[in-house]
């Protein structure tokens, strides 16, 4: 079984060849402009417009935590937003990881990958503004990516 490969880079900027998929956490409450996604937003518009009709239009789709929406951006590159935190971080709330829904996004993720013969291109899912830990992540990739064989890099941005 291959491991998790670690790297200093930009994850909007995946290495390898082949069809690639960079995948992040969104929140359930439709916000989008902080964190990680600026940096896909930088690169490629679609997917914060995906996110945001997948939000407005919720009622007729399956958008909720857990869930995961695929978006390609090029020939070769898809973005994948995963709703893994429950609203976002303000200073009288719960941290908003949800680590369940993370899984389970991870799982469709999996389904999606093998489908498409991809890469998963990750920073530190649930880490930053969601408040979650690695040690609680890593173990999730792991069981839902690496064990099917699908290869994975997670960025560490460098300075």
């Amino acid at each position: 079984m291959s491991e998790i490969r670690y790297v200093r880079g930009d994850a909007t900027v995946p290495s390898g060849e082949g069809v690639k998929m960079i995948a992040h956490v969104c929140n359930d409450i439709g916000g989008w402009g902080s964190g990680f996604v600026l940096a896909v937003s930088h690169r490629w518009p679609e997917p914060e417009k995906a996110y945001r009709a997948w939000y407005r239009d919720r009622a007729a789709n399956d958008f909720g935590l857990g869930a995961a929406q695929f978006v390609q951006v090029e020939r070769s590159l898809w973005v994948a937003n995963m709703i893994g935190q429950r609203g976002i971080r303000t200073s009288d709330n719960e941290v908003p990881v949800r680590y369940e829904a993370i899984d389970a996004a991870l799982g469709l993720l999996a389904d999606r990958a093998v489908a498409l013969d991809a890469s998963v291109h990750l920073p530190r899912i649930g880490c930053g503004l969601a408040g979650g830990t690695w040690s609680r992540v890593e173990p999730l990739i792991t069981e839902r990516l690496v064990r099917r064989g699908i290869p994975v890099t997670v960025y560490d941005h460098g300075d």
